[in-house]
Parts: C-alpha cells; sequence; structure tokens
C-alpha cells in the first residue's frame, strides 16, 4: 500500500482549499469535527479520484460533517479560461487562477500514451536564454491544489478515448524552487489516498538546482529530468544563469551521486540551438560528460519565440549529433516539436493576461 504520508517538513498550508491538504491533516479535522479518523480517506477519495467539486456531493457523509467542511473549507477548481487546439492534436489550457494570474498547461497525446505538461509557478525566475516563460519573471509559487487544479481541468477537456497516462512538470516555472508544495503535490498525486499515480508516471525537470535534486529522489521516487543544453560552463552560463551558481562539474557530480532507483536513469535535456551547440564537437563534450552517468539524453528542436535571435538546428545537424551520442553507447532520442501553431511547444508557454470571455 502506497500511503505516502506527508513527506516534508512545510507547515500545513493556510489555504481553505481542501486540495492542498494530506492524509495527516485531513484526519486532525475530521477529529476536530467530532468525526472518526476514517472519515478522512472517504473524503480524500471523494475529492481525489472521484473528482467532487462541492461537499454536497459527499452523501455518504453525516450532514454535520459536511456542514462542518463547508463552513471551512472550498473546494476549488479553476476553470481552463481558454483552449487552443493543434492540427496536431495538442491542446494548450490557459488557466486563470483565483487572483486572476494565470498559468499554461499542455495535454500532448500519442500514438501510446497521453501527456500533461505541468506548471508549477506563475512565470520563472530562472532566465534561461531560450525560453519564453523566462520573460514573465516570477510572480509566484503555485499552491499545491492550484498544480493539481492542472490535473482536474485537463480531464474535462480530454476526448472520450482519451485518459491521463503521464505527467511531467516541465511547463511555467522551475519545480524545485518550489520545493515544498511540489513535494507536497506528489504525495498527493501518487498516494493510495490521493490520485494513486505511478511515480514512474511523472518526470520533475530541473534546471540543475543541485541541493534539492538528492532531496527530491530520498523522499519521492519519481523520475527526473535535467535541462542541460551546453558542454561548457561559459556557453552554459548564457543559456542558463543557474549554472553560474552550480557549475557544470557540480551539477555532473551530483547527478552521479544521486539516489537512483534501481534501473532507473536521469533524462538530460538538451535543446538544439543552430551554430551555439549543435556542433560535433558539442556531441563529442556531452558523451565524454555523460558517459561516467546513469542517464540518457532528450534532443529538443528549439522552438521559437517572438524577438530571439537563437534558431533551432536543423534536422540533419540534430541527426548527426545523436547519431555521435548512439555510436558512443549513449541512449539519445529526438523530442518532436507538438503543439507549434498554438504555441505550446517546448520553451514557448508564456502567460498573457488575458480579459475571459
Amino acid at each position: 500500500m502506497n500511503d505516502n504520508r506527508q513527506t516534508s517538513a512545510e507547515p500545513a498550508p493556510t489555504s481553505a482549499d481542501f486540495r492542498d491538504l494530506t492524509l495527516d491533516e485531513v484526519e486532525q479535522l475530521v477529529a476536530s469535527a467530532g468525526d472518526r479518523a476514517y472519515r478522512a480517506r472517504q473524503i480524500l477519495h471523494w475529492v481525489h479520484a472521484r473528482g467532487a467539486e462541492s461537499f454536497d456531493e459527499m452523501r455518504d457523509l453525516p450532514a454535520a460533517l459536511r456542514s462542518y467542511l463547508k463552513q471551512n473549507f472550498t473546494i476549488g477548481h479553476p476553470v481552463s479560461s481558454f483552449v487552443s487546439s493543434s492540427t496536431d492534436g495538442t491542446r494548450k489550457l490557459l488557466i486563470r487562477l483565483d487572483d486572476a494570474e494565470e498559468i499554461e498547461s499542455v495535454i500532448i497525446p500519442t500514438e501510446k500514451r497521453v501527456t500533461l505538461c505541468m506548471s508549477s509557478q506563475v512565470g520563472c525566475a530562472m532566465a534561461c536564454e531560450f525560453c519564453a516563460t523566462a520573460r514573465m519573471g516570477l510572480h509566484r509559487n503555485l499552491t499545491s491544489s492550484e498544480m493539481l487544479a492542472q490535473i482536474f481541468a485537463a480531464r474535462r477537456e480530454l476526448n472520450a478515448d482519451e485518459e491521463l497516462t503521464n505527467y511531467v512538470f516541465m511547463g511555467m516555472g522551475e519545480p524545485l524552487a518550489n520545493y515544498p508544495r511540489l513535494i507536497r503535490t506528489l504525495a498527493i498525486m501518487t498516494s493510495d489516498w490521493g490520485m494513486g499515480i505511478s511515480p514512474r508516471r511523472i518526470t520533475v525537470s530541473t534546471v540543475g538546482l543541485v541541493p534539492m535534486m538528492e532531496r527530491l529522489l530520498n523522499e519521492t521516487p519519481v523520475n527526473l529530468a535535467v535541462s542541460l543544453h551546453a558542454t561548457t560552463n561559459e556557453l552554459r552560463d548564457r543559456l542558463a544563469p543557474i549554472n553560474q551558481r552550480y557549475p557544470l562539474e557540480v551539477l555532473l557530480d551530483a547527478c552521479r551521486n544521486l539516489p537512483l532507483k534501481r534501473r532507473s536513469r536521469i533524462t538530460f535535456e538538451y535543446v538544439m540551438l543552430a551554430g551555439v551547440n549543435d556542433s560535433i564537437a558539442d556531441a563529442r563534450r556531452l558523451l565524454k560528460l555523460l558517459a561516467p552517468l546513469r542517464g540518457k539524453v532528450n534532443l529538443i528542436f528549439y522552438n521559437p519565440m517572438e524577438g530571439s535571435p537563437l534558431r533551432s538546428s536543423s534536422r540533419a545537424a540534430v541527426e548527426a549529433f545523436q547519431a555521435i551520442l548512439k555510436n558512443g553507447n549513449l541512449t539519445a532520442t529526438i523530442r518532436e516539436s507538438r503543439g507549434l501553431d498554438i504555441a505550446a511547444a517546448c520553451g514557448q508557454l508564456y502567460a498573457e493576461q488575458h480579459i475571459p470571455a
């Protein structure tokens, strides 16, 4: 049984949104309402497994307990204020939050899976040169309920024959910079009292916040992706300024010592930029850097954004780069861009303020 009680030292949230709460916290509030502990799992099943949006739906609860919950909590459900649909089936959800801030999430269907790309912050402070979200700056962190709301919003947009199979924290924001709320969210997603999602179907991407990487894998068995994008400190300082705090040698040493589960590997993300990081020499340096690690490489076409001088590498250059890595026995895949026509592809998320219809 995957109980996954709260694993963070973070204090209980002050939010009145019930989706923020863990099992321990719900057991405490049920006791304070004068009811029995088993009611906690009953309520959480309604909220996370059945998607209840009102305590009135929970007809198997005593009326007094339902009344107590209604007086003290809400079940937040921000809705998509706008949905963009791509010709390739990708859908981008613009979600308006209670304070009028907006985030974007992306539903990415393929032949074998339906992946939800989730945001962890409104904007981002990491200032990566190739990412549109960086232009927003950081507005604020998302709460756990706001991260989870993206799943509920996405489910409402699925076709009858679709079901979410995979979840990637690769949308707006740096997940590990919002660590306490992230780990709370992951506990709710993976616990049997929560959504019951297998950790193997969840990937958290980081630009390289070294101290939090080991902590993440010690506290939850999700997959880790590291945004690398360069093979020298000089270039990575420019593309991903966090490198000035945690240079390549520090980052890769940390990756070498991560507590990976058996058969697990780190995914290294590498955005391909024409004339910047896509040379044969870059490929050979990358192979040398990653050879000692349990890792694989995901080569990503750069997706354009207005006003940027950066350009994507040609397919021929990407395939030549991949061939060098594969010939060196390093697993390397090419991530095809999805949702380009609706600015939903990797690195393109930028939530402007909109006036809802």
